[in-house]
């Protein structure tokens, strides 16, 4: 039966505003480091939500959202970003009290992250008054150029760095085509590696964690072939349209292939 644990309400709501800050200010300022912590954001949201309820629990990343907004400058797609990997952690822990199967605990934390993070990029889109593919372009190609800075910084090559940059046209081209692959990829990962840490977590705060079996026996429900099989027929069809949905299509089956992949592994570890 999920239950909540209060303790000292206030004290773990600051340690829980404290420690998604930090995690968030570390991705911010140490970029590669960063990138990884950005994945566990939703984590001490999920915790305390968990261990406080939905009222308390709410206030840490309400709070967190106002520290953000301060620390960006405002408004921005990153800040619609760091809000989706809040609301991952608030809505993961939600579904983990009902108790549901891991597949469903997944697709509807992604379905409902994903929806809103359209409906608020829509949003922002109507606040800066720019078509939704320029507002998408120039925040690829703003993070493209960052990278490449990252890489001189690093100290790669002139020849690589010269090579990477007269590619950034043909880069940025894929990369706006394969976006919502890559948006729900990364949601899926970022849910399941959160889902997968927070267990030991949770259960040593004496916290409710749903029974999800073993899995190290996890497998892609079998439909999910058919799948492939009609994204791949798309790729072989002329109409771009065709192609664009075929390869999104393909990227998001094949990441959950993945994790089948890496259950099958760790079966014999």
């Amino acid at each position: 039966m999920p239950r909540t644990i209060q303790g000292n309400i206030p004290k773990d709501v600051v340690s829980g505003i404290a420690i998604t800050s930090l995690i968030f200010a570390i991705s911010i300022y140490i970029p590669i480091i960063g990138f990884v912590g950005s994945l566990f954001i939703p984590l001490p949201i999920l915790f305390y939500r968990s261990k406080l309820g939905r009222s308390t629990g709410a206030i840490i990343p309400i709070l967190t959202i106002i520290v953000m907004v301060t620390v960006l400058g405002g408004l921005s797609i990153d800040i619609l970003f760091f809000v989706e990997l809040l609301l991952l952690g608030f809505v993961l822990s939600e579904l983990i009290e009902l108790d549901l199967s891991i597949e469903k605990t997944i697709l509807y934390t992604c379905g409902s992250v994903i929806f809103i993070g359209i409906v608020g990029l829509l949003f922002y889109n109507n606040l800066s008054d720019k078509g939704f593919y320029t507002l998408v372009a120039e925040y690829v190609s703003k993070n493209l150029t960052l990278t490449l800075e990252i890489y001189e910084n690093m100290g790669v090559s002139q020849e690589s760095i010269h090579m990477i940059s007269n590619s950034l046209e043909h880069i940025e081209y894929v990369l706006i085509r394969i976006i919502p692959a890559l948006v729900v990829a990364s949601t899926l990962f970022v849910s399941w590696t959160n889902l997968l840490v927070a267990k030991p977590i949770l259960k040593s705060h004496g916290c409710f964690y749903p029974s999800f079996g073993s899995l190290k026996n996890w497998k892609a429900p079998e439909f999910l072939v058919w799948g492939i099989i009609g994204c791949g027929l798309l790729l072989l069809l002329p109409e771009k349209i065709f192609k664009f949905f075929g390869l999104n299509g393909l990227l998001i089956m094949l990441t959950i292939y993945f994790f089948q992949g890496i259950a099958i592994v760790s079966f014999y570890f």
